[in-house]
């Protein structure tokens, strides 16, 4: 019988055939992906022909065609709707990968090929985009540790093999963690919870099977416990065990993987001859070197934490007026937030909720995505992985442009965040390839039958997606390497953080933000006090973000720490973290930095891009409204369609005309200009 996932895929739009794929067809279409690719590698390397652009790096970008396919089909199952099989089977592929990525960075053949093109660029008549591939495929394989020779080439190979093993791990541990762990509500334990999140947490049990309501540890459950629980000490116990994954002794602790990963990383710069990994890490990213991130972090620092400190003296003083002593907890501070935003802003998240739909909000993202870019949005059927999931065939004018899948509800199988990945990248190599995007969520799901309520954040997260979602359906290059999301890490979050800005034009909001009951707009007073209270608690939002992107800095710029949590606990002393306010991804359960190697020495990114996209939104402002056409198709043709084939700060001052400084940001935080 044919293995389904080596098979043509006559499917919709060649999407994976999900419902004739087995766990078990996997490691042999791995196996024979693997083969494949090897072979494929061997004949550009041997090839008797003079290297040039076509057989060598062009040929490179196709020799992975089949690995790609299955491997997008796994990633996606294994993030978004894991089992055992699963995760035993992300602990094999990882050595293998590891392996034959390492096959190829040492395949000096094939170097010098590489290097023989790279010698004659300026002499042979390459497109601007050929050029960057080359500079691109020849930097990655220096990075890799191409020039590397004996036993630096094998300690290279073993570093990071094993780090590929200890990421696998790292976010299994975590994700045991959180499927584990619930706390049971009786009927006393509801006192202060609305509506909505009594209903969320009775649907959370019956996942569980536990006979009742429960608390879990995914945000969008365990944020709104926090947020209106009256019981302190039911919110301490929830809390510290939301802090507390990672971190809970046994198979599933994270810490010592942190502590081997940290040193790995430290070997692996050295032998590249870096000094520290944040040298080697940055050197790609537009932030360029440590000193700068650390720059831009402490510019914004010091305004959050001011303002963080002062909102935690108000909530205090509400702490002390309930007959509690001692100073104000990490536990209580969106419970008392929540109460003193009702005060200042006359809003409560129970209001709002019921005006925030799921379905609403995904027809405001594509709406906003037909007036910017012309995009139209239809619902289609076709093989998905789990019932939950949906499907949306992407078109403009007639064209077909993408497949959009949506998976947004949380689930014991499912990683803790949110993520869009392709599943199939646009490319025009072979053919005319349209990408296969998804996006992935943890919103609470409800009863059934009844609408999904959304919280303000929850309705950001969905936008922010939809955003890098925008960024792969719009690509327009001929290469995979360099389409869609495929550049500089702290590039990658400015389409997804700029998309976010339209959730907060008003017109879309009167639109499409509807009672689930009803069906009535938002009313008007209701919206102008949501949109008023935007910046509200951004102390505390920006403090416990700045906080983990400096520990991520600290922890890779310099030594290895032995001790990772020591390490953390001083660099936290360094600054002064508000004793009330705990960093937003402590380090056993910070998945950015030790999942892999993407965040690691870059969780800053996020920021990074707020800093452009602050601006880039403010051009739309300037030319005279939110969905001013002219530059609508600016964005698309400078950003949304280049990927990776132009210098990230390129692209953005050929959008914008220059680069932005960090006043834009500390503006729309609300939090002033820096000291």
């Amino acid at each position: 019988m044919t293995n389904p996932l080596l098979a043509d895929w006559s499917t919709p739009f060649g999407l994976p055939p999900f419902d004739q794929i087995s766990d078990d067809d996997f490691m042999p279409a791995v196996e024979a992906a693997l083969a494949a690719s090897r072979a494929n590698i061997a004949a550009i390397a041997d090839n008797p022909d003079a290297p040039d652009f076509d057989n060598t790096i062009a040929a490179m970008e196709a020799a992975d065609e089949m690995l790609s396919r299955v491997l997008g089909a796994f990633y996606c199952l294994a993030g978004a709707d894991s089992n055992p099989a699963r995760e035993a089977l992300q602990r094999d592929f990882a050595p293998l990968l590891s392996a034959y990525s390492s096959e190829i960075s040492e395949n000096k053949a094939l170097f010098s090929r590489i290097e023989a093109v790279w010698a004659q660029r300026d002499t042979i008549d390459l497109t601007d985009e050929q050029q960057r591939v080359l500079m691109l495929t020849r930097r990655g394989f220096v990075r890799a540790g191409a020039q590397l020779d004996g036993a630096a080439a094998t300690d290279l190979r073993t570093v990071t093999s094993r780090l590929s093993v200890l990421g696998t791990e790292f976010v299994q541990n975590l994700l045991a963690d959180e499927r584990d762990w619930y706390m049971p509500l009786g009927p006393d334990d509801l006192s202060g919870l609305p509506e909505f999140v009594i209903a969320t947490a009775k649907a959370a049990g019956e996942e569980k099977d536990a006979g009742g309501p429960v608390v879990t540890l995914s945000r969008s459950l365990i944020v709104p416990f926090l947020q209106f629980s009256d019981r302190r000490d039911l919110r301490q116990k929830a809390y510290e065990a939301w802090g507390a994954r990672g971190a809970n002794g046994g198979k599933t602790d994270n810490r010592g993987i942190a502590a081997e990963m940290l040193k790995l990383r430290e070997q692996r710069a050295k032998l590249l001859g870096y000094e520290t990994f944040a040298d080697f890490k940055l050197e790609t990213e537009m932030a360029g070197t440590p000193g700068a991130v650390r720059d831009l972090l402490m510019q914004v620092w010091e305004p959050a934490k001011a303002a963080a400190v002062a909102d935690a003296s108000a909530l205090e003083k509400m702490l002390h007026a309930d007959g509690f002593t001692g100073p104000l907890e990490a536990w209580d501070w969106r419970y008392y937030s929540e109460k003193r935003r009702k005060e200042l802003h006359d809003l409560d998240e129970a209001e709002l909720k019921p005006y925030l739909q799921l379905d609403r909000m995904i027809e405001a993202a594509f709406a906003c995505a037909n007036r910017l870019f012309g995009l139209e949005f239809a619902a289609i059927d076709g093989p998905v992985y789990h019932p939950d999931v949906r499907l949306w065939e992407v078109t403009r004018k007639g064209e077909h442009m993408a497949v959009f899948i949506g998976d947004y509800f949380a689930r014991g199988s499912k990683r803790s965040g949110a993520w869009c990945a392709a599943m199939r990248s646009q490319q025009r190599l072979s053919g005319d390839i349209r990408p296969h995007v998804v996006n992935v969520c943890n919103f609470a799901k409800p009863e059934t039958g009844k609408p999904a309520p959304l919280s303000y954040d929850d309705a950001r997260t969905l936008f922010h997606e939809f955003g890098h979602a925008l960024h792969q359906m719009l690509s327009d290059v001929t290469y995979e390497s360099i389409s869609g999301t495929s550049v500089a890490r702290d590039f990658v979050e400015l389409p997804s953080q700029l998309y976010e800005h339209w959730l907060e034009v008003p017109e879309v909001l009167a639109e499409f933000a509807t009672h689930a009951d009803t069906g009535a707009p938002m009313p008007e007073g209701l919206l102008n006090r949501m949109l008023g209270a935007a910046t509200y608690d951004m102390g505390f939002q920006t403090v416990e973000y700045v906080a983990s992107a400096l520990v991520d800095l600290g922890f890779h710029d310099g030594p290895a720490p032995a001790d990772p949590m020591q390490r953390q606990a001083e660099i936290l002393e360094e600054i002064g973290m508000p004793h009330a306010i705990r960093m937003r991804h402590a380090t056993p359960h910070f998945a950015h930095v030790f999942a892999g190697d993407g965040y690691s020495s870059g969780y800053y990114s996020y920021m990074w891009s707020e800093v452009m996209d602050a601006d880039a939104f403010a051009a739309f402002e300037e030319a005279g409204g939110p969905f001013d056409p002219a530059t609508a198709k600016r964005l698309e043709e400078t950003i949304l369609s280049s990927g990776g084939s132009v210098d990230a700060a390129d692209l953005y001052t050929k959008f914008r005309g220059r680069l932005p400084g960090v006043e834009a940001l500390l503006k729309g935080r609300g939090l002033g200009k820096a000291a």
